[in-house]
Parts: structure tokens; sequence; C-alpha cells
């Protein structure tokens, strides 16, 4: 589907080339092409970029050809965090294909609106206002479009943003610094108020994360707890983030809200997924591989995928390995940045 030239890789390193092998081949198992996929993420963001970022994006591209919902959802989330404008074309392409799975087009549309260039906005704010659209499609371009008319802002330049314990390029920034910080329970009043923008609710929620980290702040347990009551909200987009939000905090006391949304029958593939990958992330704490493996058999092809990703996740966790990814020459984890 994308226009990744397959032939003309004369002159990319090795080390592309076998990472590449590795994230596009449907025999390999899903877990060892994530770890191939995040070894790229750190070549494709690398700043400056080296002679092997653009033949890393372009590998990371190659792999939406997969049958797995999954890894196209993750190869669109390590494009959007690559500040490259190369990745642009290759999510717009995601993004405006209908007959891909609505979970990877999201990806490709939260994506863009992290890279932030302006050149997005029109088929973001095309699909925002398409009624036909699957609401989740319709909800992330809508926060895409805030997040990219924020970056390009004046306003931008003039707020200041408490400096944060993660690297992430995230849909949304935090809420920015005023005299006062924001209480938890203000946070959490516009955490959870459906009629504000959700742009707005999502910086609330990137301010609790980083309230939340690291584990031991005074504040930490109070911000997982107000973050938690956001899985309860009517939209599967906002539901999800909390998850991924979690999946970062690595925080022991999320683990029986996104236990009881893993195990919830009901709730949406792409919130269960995240709700998964985040327990496999608390991998070391007690009892979460016992709970991970009861979904091993999930109907859910997705939720399936995830378990296998966050007990590989999880495995990691426990082995203290530094980063999850692999060094091409033995398949041992490589000691990346994500």
């Amino acid at each position: 589907m994308s226009a990744v030239n397959e032939n003309n890789l004369e002159g990319v390193s090795e080390t592309v080339l076998t990472l590449r092998k590795v994230v596009v081949n449907e025999s390999e198992p899903l877990a060892r092409r994530f770890r191939a996929l995040f070894s790229l993420k750190y070549l494709a963001c690398l700043q400056p970029p080296s002679e092997d970022t653009l033949p890393a994006i372009e590998a990371i591209a190659a792999a939406f050809s997969s049958k797995s919902a999954l890894l196209k959802h993750e190869l669109a989330y390590c494009l959007g965090q690559t500040r490259n404008p190369d990745a642009v074309a290759f999510l717009q392409q995601v993004l405006k294909d209908k007959e891909e799975d609505v979970m990877c087009r999201h990806e490709a549309a939260e994506a863009l609106g992290a890279l932030g260039y302006e050149d997005s906005l029109e088929i973001l704010k095309a699909l925002k206002d398409d009624e036909n659209e699957p609401e989740v499609i319709r909800e992330t371009c809508d926060i895409a479009v805030d997040r990219i008319v924020w970056e390009n802002s004046e306003a931008r330049k003039a707020e200041k943003l408490k400096p944060s314990d993660f690297t992430s390029i995230d849909p949304a920034p935090p809420m920015p610094l005023e005299a006062a910080e924001p209480s938890i329970p203000e946070l959490e009043k516009t955490l959870l108020d459906t009629k504000l923008p959700l742009f707005q609710r999502y910086r609330a929620m990137f301010a609790l994360r980083d309230l939340a980290s690291p584990p031991d702040l005074p504040t930490a347990v109070q911000a997982v707890d107000a973050l938690a009551k956001g899985l309860k909200d009517p939209s599967a987009l906002f539901r999800h983030e909390v998850a991924f939000v979690f999946g970062q905090l690595c925080h022991p006391a999320s683990v029986p809200s996104l236990t009881e949304c893993l195990s919830n029958q009901e709730e949406a593939g792409m919130v269960r997924h995240e709700a998964a990958e985040a327990l496999g992330s608390l991998g070391d704490v007690e009892g979460v591989e016992d709970t991970l493996k009861k979904f091993l058999n999930d109907p859910e092809q997705v939720v399936r995928d995830s378990i296998i990703v966050a007990l590989d996740m999880a495995e990691f966790e426990k082995n203290g390995e530094m980063e999850y990814a692999l060094v091409p020459d033995s398949g041992a984890p490589a000691a990346v940045s994500a």
C-alpha cells in the first residue's frame, strides 16, 4: 500500500536491512517484530538525522503491508514520534485508506498531529467533519487539528510547560504552568468534563500523568486515581489514551483499573489492547503475568496479539533489560533510547 520502493535498498546499512527483514516478515513472531520496530524507531528518531534515519522510516512504512492491525497501529505511532517530515506521506496514505483498520487509521491521524506539520491540516479537517467516518477517526482528527494549530501558534511560544519525565510527543501537551499549579481535583474536573474540547481534556490528562511520575511522588497515587476515572468515559478514544498513559507511568496503583478494563469483553478492542500493553509494562508486579495469560485465547485478534507482546514486555521488565529492542546480529535486547 505504501510508496516504499522495495527494490531500491542499495546503500542501506546492514543494521537497517536486518531489522527491516524482521519487521516486514509475517512469519516472524509478533513480539520479535515489535522489538525490531522499536530498534528502527530509535534510528528514525535520531536528531540530527543519521544516514540510517530515512531508511529506518522507510523500513517502518514498508511493514504497513502487514495483516496485523496491532503492528500497523504501532508503526504509525513510531512514525509520529520521529519529528521528521519524511514520515508524513506514509501516514497520510494510511489515514486516507478507508479499507484500512480503524485503529490503524486513528493512530495515523494522531501521528500526523504529533508531527505538527500544517500541510496535514486539510485532510484532518475534512475527516473530522465527515459524518460518514467512525467516531474514533473524527475525534482523533479533531485533536490532531488542535494540536497542529497549537504547535504552530504564538500562544505555544508564550506557554511555560512543566518539565516532563517523558520524551514522547503526545496528542496534547500538558496544561501550561500558571502562577499557581492546578490542583489534582481541578485537573480531574477538566479531565472528566465531556462538554470541553477533547484537546483541553487531554491536556489535563497529561498534566495528571506528570504529577504521577516518578511513582514515589507524593501526588502520584492521587493522580493515578484521578486518571482511572477516565476509563469510564463515553469516548473509546479517551479511554484508550488513559490506558496508554498508565503504560507510560508503570505505576502499580493502576493495575486494578487496567485489569478491569482488559477483562471487560464489552470494551472496545482498541481500549483492551492498550490496557494489555500497559499491564505488560507492569510485568514485574505480582499477579500481572497470570492476568495476561488468561487472555491468550481471547476472541478478539487485536487483544490476543497485544497479550503476546505484553507478555514479552513483562519478561523484559522482569529481566531488567535496558530497552525493548533488538540487536540485529544476536537478537538480544539493545540498549537504545525509546
